[in-house]
């Protein structure tokens, strides 16, 4: 049987390193049935717009995709299309394990943690009011009218919806997750100290939801900015982290540098309905074409979509090929060497080609390592 899944190139680097993770995943021997469709810079000038509806339709109807990274303007033009993407078919949890790879340079060595961040919330919900604008001097008004607080006229706006219903979800995926994949425990992570109705909101809700799975899986919650100084500190005491939009993704980057960064930092924007397998970083626009980028991301990426597929032993086997290679640091791109002059370096197609050569080895008496759930 092949699995039907869209192939969103993207833009920059984005068709090189997932190009790369394609190949890989079709050297396991899973069939697929590939749909290729566009979105981001590359979408614009056949469609007029980053994210035509045909993509949407087409990764609705499958119901899994894999993308590269995309280009978004910081400041100006169109507003993120992966924000726009997951509002879309309503991908509302993102999920970013994070993982220590021998080989990979990184402050730690027995990290493997994974963030379950809410994505359709919070400020990232991109309800913003312009400085200057008369809806927004009407909007501060109002404020004043209802709190007392006097917001300067020239402020800009954003506002931070957080609901009963989106919280009480991503804390449930939380927990599924943990449950699936053998984990201890869930951390939800907040400010509820200072936004008590939002955060504090997120809390309620996150501990009443906790209640449902005691005595399998433990829970606690602790404040954001500590939690960013005890990850740094001490990184083996999470397990899952459960946050809000924003949070989320400034801890993912956080905790992809305990590991070694972005590069070795896969990723899911998982609904109901759908699921994009993507890799955390973005698109490095200044390498487009240089086959120079370390395409590790996406390939994890790859081992998740083939476990969300129930391909579970092609996914043991793609991530034991991807160790094997980080692990004997030969064939691995330039910012996995010692020092990123290194003229041993390979680009990302030979490294993909590598990781492909040590899929394919016999596996008897190999140095394959299959990681055990935690």
């Amino acid at each position: 049987m092949s699995h039907r899944v869209v192939f969103i190139p993207g833009d920059g680097i984005g068709p090189e390193v997932a190009e790369a993770a394609r190949r890989c995943l079709e050297a396991t021997g899973v069939a697929f049935e590939w749909t290729v469709c566009v979105a981001g810079e590359a979408a614009i000038a056949k469609h007029g717009t980053p994210l035509p509806e045909e993509t949407l339709q087409a990764v609705r109807e499958a119901r899994v995709a894999i993308k590269g990274p995309i280009t978004t303007p910081i400041g100006t033009g169109f507003r993120s299309v992966n924000v726009a993407l997951r509002k879309q078919l309503d991908l509302y949890a993102c999920i970013r394990p994070c993982r220590s790879y021998e080989g990979v340079r990184a402050p730690f060595h027995h990290v493997d943690l994974v963030l379950v961040r809410e994505n359709t919330e919070d400020l990232y919900a991109g309800i913003e009011f312009r400085a200057g604008a008369p809806e927004t001097h009407e909007l501060i008004r109002h404020i004043k009218q209802f709190t007392q607080e006097a917001l300067r006229e020239e402020s800009a706006i954003s506002l931070k919806p957080i609901s009963a219903a989106a919280t009480e979800r991503i804390v449930k995926a939380a927990f599924e997750y943990a449950l699936a994949h053998g984990r201890k425990k869930v951390t939800a992570v907040h400010k509820a100290n200072i936004m008590k109705y939002t955060d504090g909101l997120f809390l309620e809700v996150a501990r009443r939801v906790a209640k449902a799975y005691e005595g399998r899986v433990a829970f606690e919650d602790r404040l954001v900015d500590a939690t960013c100084m005890q990850l740094i500190l001490r990184p083996q005491e999470f397990d899952v982290l459960v946050l809000p939009n924003l949070y989320g993704d400034i801890l993912s980057d956080l905790c992809a540098g305990l590991v070694g960064g972005l590069g070795v930092a896969p990723g899911v924007n998982l609904g109901d309905r759908a699921a994009v397998f993507e890799a955390v970083h973005g698109s490095a626009p200044k390498y487009r074409g240089m086959n120079k980028v370390n395409p590790t991301a996406m390939i994890l990426s790859g081992v998740m979509l083939l476990e969300h597929l129930g391909e579970q032993e092609a996914a043991s086997r793609l991530e034991a090929a991807v160790r094997q290679v980080l692990r004997e640091g030969r064939c691995v791109t330039y910012d996995l060497k010692p020092t990123r002059d290194d003229p041993t370096a390979v680009g990302t197609g030979e490294m993909a080609d590598a990781v492909i050569a040590a899929l394919n080895a016999p596996r008897s008496g190999s140095k394959f390592e299959v990681r055990s759930s935690k």
